[in-house]
């Protein structure tokens, strides 16, 4: 049994998984033995500054503390951490990255796009029984990657928006007035209408499969799921009727409401209108009348790369 963990510091979140394997290579079966996230907003104003902002900085830096104190008393064998859109589109990255790496024990590593797009693949389709090919969505604060193929991905395209980025760019009001939703999806359709262009494969995906916050979030809000279950998430099938009835309903709600609504975590009060704005918008454009929801992601994936 080896013991390994992965680390990822994204726009809106930073994350850690500690799991085992039991030696059957990248495709076998892992045991978890911690999943943690805590919303550290990293990417807080890079999109107009194109710097990370000092107490993101240290948000960040804080919960990697806490994460090597985790990895230390649970004996991890193996690390892998990165850091991902707002980290790449900083100037200013390496005021992160050169502490993280003395935190952590180890290298951080930028990933591009394409990398994040290849491990999140690896990590949500390994083991999944559903038609293939799998279109691959992750929904990030910075970025939005796609990865579609069979087993491995044919394809892998990064689009320079995501929940945070859209909320800070074009959803001021609270709630979002119609004229900045309309906005906010016409440009998410844009970015879609290059992802057909660049990405031909996602035509002729059989299965949708969602990863990260904005996910799962809305699929817990659907269920009404008081307290976050990963067991109930993982595989979850949100309907894209469903989708669109949580987006109507958290999108013309002040904060002040839509914080009440169960499943909805108060860190993602502010975002979660842009990022389901994405995920129904992706939905739409490709008339999946379903998305499969996967708990597995990049974090699965930078475990099966270390095996």
């Amino acid at each position: 049994m080896t013991r390994l963990a992965a680390v990822d510091m994204g726009t809106n979140s930073t994350r850690l998984l500690v799991a085992d394997s039991d030696g059957a290579g990248p495709a076998g079966p892992l045991k978890t033995v911690e999943r943690l996230m805590h919303i550290t907003r990293l990417g807080q104003g890079v999109d107009a500054t194109k710097r990370l902002h000092p107490d993101a900085i240290q948000r960040t830096l804080s919960v990697l503390r806490k994460y090597r104190d985790v990895m230390d008393a649970t004996g991890v064998e193996g690390l892998r951490a990165t850091a991902t859109s707002a980290a790449r589109d900083a100037v200013n990255r390496d005021e992160l990255l050169g502490p993280s790496s003395e935190i952590l024990g180890t290298e951080v590593e930028l990933l591009s796009g394409e990398d994040e797009g290849r491990l999140t693949f690896l990590g949500a389709t390994t083991g999944l029984d559903a038609p293939a090919p799998h279109l691959v969505v992750d929904i990030g604060g910075g970025s939005t990657e796609f990865s579609v193929g069979t087993g491995t991905p044919e394809g892998v395209l990064s689009i320079d928006i995501g929940c945070v980025r859209l909320t800070e760019a074009w959803l001021h009001s609270d709630p979002p007035t119609p004229e900045e939703l309309s906005q906010a999806i016409s440009v998410v359709q844009a970015y879609l209408d290059d992802v057909d262009r660049d990405l031909s494969a996602v035509g002729a995906a059989r299965t949708l499969v969602g990863v990260a916050g904005t996910v799962t979030t809305v699929a817990a809000v659907e269920i009404g799921l008081a307290e976050y279950d990963p067991e109930v998430l993982h595989h979850f099938h949100l309907t894209r009727e469903a989708a669109e009835d949580v987006f109507r309903t958290l999108a013309t709600e002040p904060a002040a409401d839509r914080r009440h609504n169960p499943g909805l975590e108060p860190a993602r009060v502010d975002v979660i209108v842009g990022g389901a704005a994405i995920l129904v918008s992706v939905m739409r454009h490709w008339a999946f009348d379903q998305m499969v929801v996967s708990e597995a992601d990049i974090l699965d994936g930078l475990i099966r790369s270390q095996l």
